[in-house]
């Protein structure tokens, strides 16, 4: 029953590492573009929040969400993070 248990949890971790090279993958031609993301459609935590989702305004500056390699500044965003003052 334990061997059972160990292969079980063996496979699943070799599955889930093969996933995780799939989407990194389709990550790369992805960028994060800070500025352009809309209340609550941000796709990572940032400084004020700990979750994607979670902005509060329409194109804050320190909020980002992946878009297409090339398209950011055409959207109106940057690729750089805004320094705080």
């Amino acid at each position: 029953m334990k061997t059972q248990a160990l292969v079980s949890s063996a496979l699943a971790a070799a599955l889930s590492l093969g996933l995780v090279a799939q989407a990194q993958a389709a990550d790369s031609n992805k960028e994060k573009c800070f500025g352009i993301a809309k209340a609550g459609q941000n796709d990572c935590a940032t400084g004020s929040h700990s979750c994607a989702g979670q902005s509060k305004a329409d194109k804050d500056a320190g909020e980002w969400k992946y878009v297409a390699k090339g398209s950011c500044e055409k959207e109106g965003g940057t690729t750089k993070p805004v320094a705080k003052k």
